[in-house]
């Protein structure tokens, strides 16, 4: 299963333009966007992507109650968990609202730095 990650978007339309490109021409099966979509006018690029996908809010993120509903309930509040293919992943915004949640991969951003650490049989991954 291919998985895209993606966070930090703060309604750059070229860049999540530019993203969403990349997923469908990679064949992305499932995308993760850890947090700061900040508008929901942000969202409307994400309805071009190819396959579904999740999201969590970051701190910039305003307008709530819009980016639920314009991304049809897929932004949650907090640390989402879910199970793609075989593995277990959380994304979160900031690495430290983390639960400590077993999981295979820890996805989070709020640093716009990109970073895979591997810690015993996970990774936890910042997207930036």
């Amino acid at each position: 299963m291919k998985i895209g990650l993606v966070s930090d978007s703060h309604d750059n339309l070229v860049n999540i333009n530019k993203a969403v490109d990349i997923f469908n021409k990679k064949g992305v099966d499932f995308v993760l966007h850890a947090g700061d979509f900040v508008a929901p006018f942000s969202l409307l690029s994400f309805s071009n992507l190819k396959c579904d996908w999740r999201g969590v809010f970051g701190n910039c993120d305003g307008e709530k109650k819009g980016l639920v509903k314009k991304s049809k309930d897929r932004i949650t509040a907090g640390q989402l968990s879910i199970d793609l293919g075989d593995r277990k992943i959380i994304v979160i915004h900031d690495l430290d609202e983390y639960n400590k949640e077993k999981a295979a991969v820890v996805v989070f951003g709020h640093t716009h730095k990109a970073e895979i650490n591997r810690v015993g049989g996970g990774a936890v991954c910042k997207s930036g």
